[in-house]
Formats: structure tokens, C-alpha cells, sequence
């Protein structure tokens, strides 16, 4: 696949650059071009074959087993999951690239020839792509080895299970040791709302923390004709659902921009009949890290003074999700070098901080690093949204997103050195 966002180091070195940084991104460019339909053929198998949260045996077999017969030490992660080291064995500089593996409990409604086989589950996040993009830097990377041996340079790559889920698998995967030695942390995420071709990126949080709630209430149940001899659990779950998220409007500072929304509601199975038990699910995200530490107390507090007048009890289960993906400036310095290298001077915008939730925030609470935003939308075409079934990415991100990965290993270590 040769076109003009897959492969434009157009003249992009410049007479300022080290010649010997923009040869070795031409030779990136070369060795990923090179597995172009090996690498999107892997995507399309991975695609077909989602796996949830921590069942990821067969996409780690498949990328396990790719840089295997390629030649690099593979270990394989307790349950799944897998990291690759690659370059000097006992380097002066490591960077660690980090793809994620799951996929997402949504049915895929997207008619593509090569759509999810499994029921209940797809890509609608995009995984496949940051996989098989990791996999393709891997390759390329690995070719590159006298390159990295030369330059004292070591990379690990990290492929991790369940980002999916709260708190996230990083925390398990670092439980393992995967940031043992590693200086600097990279990493993409698709962004349907950018033409292929572009990548966004910012210094600072990119990505919002993100907790999941799940209020019970439990009481006496009965009659719908006598509600007052009960304790009307329907109608308090209603007001936890309506009065929490505008009563913490008053109980958090704005600038943290909280927001609490619901995703499951639930109470009763017959119109006459109160029942004992409600519940409501949702998350509760905030671009403020400190308020993030401090705000679950307050969240319990809210509920419990909600349902206070009704009689009922409040049980809240808070689960801790993620910190905010705290951009690092020599990170990002170094991916948008490496994105301005190989795709054009252009192909880098500013993006906004998002209100979704990345377990990569865990990895950057103890080494520096980035996230970069993966353009994935054929231009003219239409946008969607991640964590929908129908979600549908244009192809040459994979490609893009190899080359990324593998260039800002390499434009990483001059912003380490600086």
C-alpha cells in the first residue's frame, strides 16, 4: 500500500536534522512498508477474533508467535499479555512502546468481510490496530537491531491485556516488571474524529481520570397501592440517578470538570409491585488528578444524604479507575519529530483533552512518556465514534501507526540525551 500518508518522508529531513536520524526513519518506513500485507492481513485476523478483558490467549499467541520466528525474545505474561526486548541488552536509553489487546463486550454491526465472528464482542476501540501497529515498530525495530546495538538503545515492546476494565491491566502487567529499567513510555490511540494521516498530540493530560460507581438500594418492598408502608426503592434509586450528578456540581470545583453518567438503571420486574432492591451503574470522570485522589468520601456522602429522606439504605461500591494520561514534553517533542519526519510537516495538530478513561495514565504516574491521537478517518468519509459497533477504521493507520512507534524510538533517545 503506497500512498501519500503511508510514505511521504518527503524531503522531511531537514538540513538542521542529523542525516543519520532521517536515514534510519527511511529505513523504518522501508521495513514496515515492506510487511504491509502481512501487517494488515494480522489486523484483519485479530479483528475477527476479539477476545474481552483478560482472554486475550489468542492475540497474544498470534503477536507472541510473529516475533518469535522473527528472532526476538518473547515473554509471555502470567494469564496473557506479552513483552519483547529488543536493541542493547544493557542500554543507555530504553523506551518502552505499549499496545493494549481487548477487545470490547459490543456486538459489531459494521458488514465488513472480515467483522468480529464472535457474538458480544468487537474492536470498537480500536486495539486491533494499536496491536498490530506495536507489532509492526516490533519487526521494523528488530530489523533495526544494529541500529539500536549502535546508539545504546533499548526498547521494550509491551503488549497488554484488559485496558478495558477498572482499574485497568497496567497495574497487573507493572505488578510483573515491564517498567523495570525503562526510561520513557510511548504509545497511540485511535481517534476517529482525525484524517488518516494526522496525529494529535499535547503536552500535559490528554485523557480524563475516570472511576466506576455502582449504587445499591435496598429496603422493604410491596404494593404500588401502598407506597407509604414501604420504602419505595424505585423512587429513591430516581433521585439518586437525577440529584447526585447536580448536587456534585455544588460539592466539586467546576475547573475539575466532574461529570457523573449513569450506563445501567435497574429496579423491579412488575409495574405493581415496589421491590427490594435498585441499582445504578455508571462512571464518574474529572480532568483534575488531585480532586481524582479525594472525591470518592464525597461521592459517598452525596448518595447517602440523597436517599437519606426516604428511609432506604445506600450501599456504594467505588471502584478506582485511572489517572489522567499525563503527556510529558520531551515525549511528545520526540513523537511529533518522528510524525513530522515520516508523514509531513503538517501531519501533526493539537488535540483536546478527552473525557475518556487510559490505563496508560498508571505507567506515567512512574516514568515519563506520551500518547499520541491515531488518526483513523478516510478523509472525506464519515466519522464515528469509538465504543460503537459500527465503528470502522481506515486501514493505513496500522501502517502509520508501525512507523510512529517504531521513528519516535529513535527521535525519543536525542530528547533523552538532551
Amino acid at each position: 500500500m503506497t500512498t501519500d500518508v503511508t510514505r511521504p518522508l518527503q524531503q522531511s529531513a531537514t538540513a538542521s536534522e542529523p542525516s543519520s536520524l532521517a536515514q534510519v526513519l527511511r529505513r523504518v518506513e522501508a521495513e514496515v512498508d515492506a510487511r504491509a500485507e502481512d501487517l494488515l492481513a494480522w489486523r484483519r485476523d485479530i479483528h475477527q477474533q476479539p477476545e474481552i478483558c483478560w482472554t486475550e490467549h489468542r492475540t497474544t499467541e498470534l503477536v507472541a508467535g510473529v516475533l518469535s520466528q522473527a528472532g526476538a525474545s518473547v515473554r509471555t505474561l502470567p494469564g496473557t499479555g506479552a513483552v519483547v526486548d529488543l536493541g542493547h541488552p544493557e542500554p543507555k536509553v530504553r523506551i518502552a512502546l505499549r499496545a493494549d489487546l481487548d477487545a470490547l463486550p459490543i456486538e459489531e454491526v459494521t458488514d465488513l468481510p472480515f467483522a468480529s465472528r464472535t457474538p458480544g464482542a468487537c474492536h470498537a476501540c480500536g486495539h486491533d490496530v494499536h496491536t498490530v501497529g506495536l507489532l509492526g515498530a516490533g519487526l521494523a525495530l528488530r530489523a533495526l537491531e544494529e541500529d539500536l546495538q549502535a546508539r545504546g538503545l533499548g526498547v521494550r515492546l509491551v503488549f497488554q491485556p484488559a485496558e478495558e476494565t477498572h482499574p485497568g491491566g497496567a497495574l497487573k502487567v507493572m505488578d510483573d516488571g515491564v517498567l523495570e529499567g525503562v526510561d520513557r513510555m510511548l504509545a497511540v490511540h485511535c481517534d476517529p474524529s482525525v484524517d488518516v494521516g494526522s496525529i494529535g498530540l499535547r503536552v500535559g493530560p490528554i485523557t480524563a481520570a475516570s472511576d466506576q460507581v455502582h449504587v445499591v438500594i435496598t429496603g422493604r418492598g410491596g404494593h404500588t397501592s401502598r407506597p407509604h408502608l414501604t420504602q419505595d426503592i424505585t423512587y429513591a434509586l430516581a433521585k439518586v440517578v437525577t440529584d447526585v450528578p447536580a448536587a456534585l456540581t455544588r460539592r466539586l470545583d467546576p475547573r475539575a470538570a466532574a461529570v457523573l453518567v449513569w450506563g445501567v438503571v435497574r429496579a423491579g420486574a412488575a409495574a405493581n409491585v415496589i421491590p427490594a432492591q435498585g441499582e445504578a451503574l455508571g462512571t464518574l470522570r474529572m480532568l483534575d488528578a488531585e480532586l481524582w485522589e479525594v472525591v470518592e468520601p464525597i461521592f459517598t456522602e452525596t448518595v447517602e444524604a440523597v436517599v437519606a429522606p426516604y428511609g432506604v439504605t445506600a450501599t456504594v461500591h467505588y471502584t478506582k479507575g485511572v489517572p489522567p494520561v499525563d503527556n510529558e514534553n520531551s515525549s511528545v517533542v520526540a513523537m511529533s519529530k518522528a510524525a513530522m519526519m515520516l508523514l509531513g510537516a503538517g501531519a501533526v495538530q493539537p488535540t483536546k483533552q478527552s473525557m475518556g478513561g487510559e490505563d496508560l495514565g498508571w505507567y506515567l504516574q512512574h516514568v515519563p512518556g506520551a500518547m499520541a491521537r491515531l488518526g483513523t478517518r478516510t478523509p472525506g468519509g464519515p466519522t464515528y465514534e469509538l465504543h460503537q459497533g459500527d465503528l470502522v477504521v481506515d486501514e493505513r493507520s496500522v501502517l502509520i501507526a508501525a512507523k510512529l512507534l517504531a521513528g519516535s524510538v529513535f527521535t525519543a533517545l536525542s530528547e533523552s540525551r538532551a
